[in-house]
């Protein structure tokens, strides 16, 4: 059987670089080093706690300094040439690297570094740690323009891989609290780069939308995400239902376009998935994607969210979840969160969810006929990693 491949690599300045070889790959197995000089990373970001409302948020200054729309003989993120010498040296399938201007980064002696939750659950004031974590890049493909749409099926399982090979990974550092990959779609999202890509943010403590489900967990009981599953499939607001995936439209959707993703069968996250739903999941999100982008016949801003049980808490009931959202209600219109949901967090929704899943399953109906998505190639086994390379310095 085919398989997706995994060939550790590290960049100039010690960074991981990771490249995941397609399962049907035509890529040598031999990489080109990093031949840029070292250059010294910035120091990892510190984290201030609100005490109105005990949240940590990381200040990370040296993001002020990445690269913003560059052209694309300037992308960061696509294959290193003469004239560009990128984050990336080689051609490459799927590659995944460390952040070099990081949100949440590595450990260091700093003495305010976090001590567990049940620290960073205290509230008092002028409270600061060091946002000790990790900030990913992968790349969904070399091109220089797309985005996970626009990829085949056996790319999207190599991304898929990708993401459950790293959401393994990072949860096996000792400071991390939960694993969130993500993908922002658009210049009306805010990102940074046209190149297909997306990230992986591993934090040093559970997030605030995860603290607000543990509570709804603690009021109605452990079969929330079995119950709300049965309700939704068995609603006008299904898009897609596979054997292993359902998307729909949720009862209470905020956005414009809200569509949620849920795997049939309870898992924490998407390492803990099956061959079998990780093949159905690559050709099912590949069309609810393509679907989004023929509702108005022109690419759609979103993100992408993967929302995913913290390390070592409540992972028999908190289930796996993908979420995408977008602001845009129109051909030319944009939701902007005004007062009462950038204030107050009180949201208005401004399109009936039904009425926007029948727009979403009749936008995938035509997505399928006029740009459907291709076979996935039989026999993917899963992944194989090969030694990592000696550093490339």
């Amino acid at each position: 059987m085919a398989a997706i491949t995994k060939r550790p690599h590290r960049l100039a300045d010690g960074r991981d670089l990771i490249y995941f070889d397609d399962a049907d790959t035509t890529l040598d197995p031999d990489r080109s080093p990093d031949l840029r000089e070292p250059a010294p990373r910035p120091a990892t970001a510190s984290m201030r706690q609100d005490p109105l409302t005990g949240e940590w948020v990381s200040i990370a200054a040296a993001r002020q300094n990445r690269v913003m729309l560059p052209p694309a003989e300037l992308d960061p993120l696509a294959p290193a040439s003469p004239g560009n010498p990128s984050e990336i040296p080689s051609l490459y399938d799927v590659a995944v690297f460390e952040n070099k201007s990081p949100s949440f980064g590595p450990l260091t002696e700093d003495a305010d570094q976090p001590r567990g939750l049940d620290d960073l659950a205290e509230v008092g004031l002028g409270r600061s740690r060091t946002s000790v974590g990790r900030c990913e890049v992968v790349c969904f493909s070399p091109a220089t323009t797309g985005s996970f749409g626009s990829l085949t099926p056996s790319r999207a399982r190599t991304v898929i891989e990708a993401w459950a090979d790293r959401t393994a990974a990072l949860c096996a550092i000792p400071s991390v609290r939960q694993v969130f990959p993500f993908e922002n779609r658009g210049e009306a999202i805010g990102v940074t780069l046209h190149h297909p890509h997306g990230q992986i943010y591993a934090y040093p403590y559970i997030t605030p939308r995860t603290n607000a489900l543990i509570r709804s967990l603690d009021s109605y009981g452990p079969t929330l995400f079995a119950d709300i599953l049965e309700r939704e499939r068995a609603s006008e607001r299904v898009i897609l239902a596979g054997e292993h995936w359902t998307a729909f439209v949720p009862f209470a959707a905020r956005w414009p376009i809200e569509i949620h993703v849920l795997p049939h069968r309870h898992v924490p996250d998407l390492t803990a998935t099956s061959d079998a739903e990780r093949d159905e999941l690559a050709t099912l999100y590949l069309r609810v994607l393509r679907g989004v982008d023929a509702m108005y016949g022109s690419p759609t801003p979103y993100i992408a969210a993967w929302h995913q049980a913290p390390v070592g808490v409540r992972r028999d009931e908190i289930r796996l979840m993908l979420q995408i959202t977008s602001p845009r209600r129109g051909a030319d219109k944009l939701k902007f969160l005004a007062g009462s949901e950038s204030a107050m967090g009180a949201w208005v929704g401004d399109i009936p969810p039904e009425q926007s899943a029948a727009a979403l399953r009749d936008a995938v109906a035509k997505a399928d006929r006029e740009n459907p998505v291709g076979a996935l190639p039989a026999g993917i086994s899963g992944l194989v990693t090969v030694p990592a390379s000696t550093p490339s310095l």
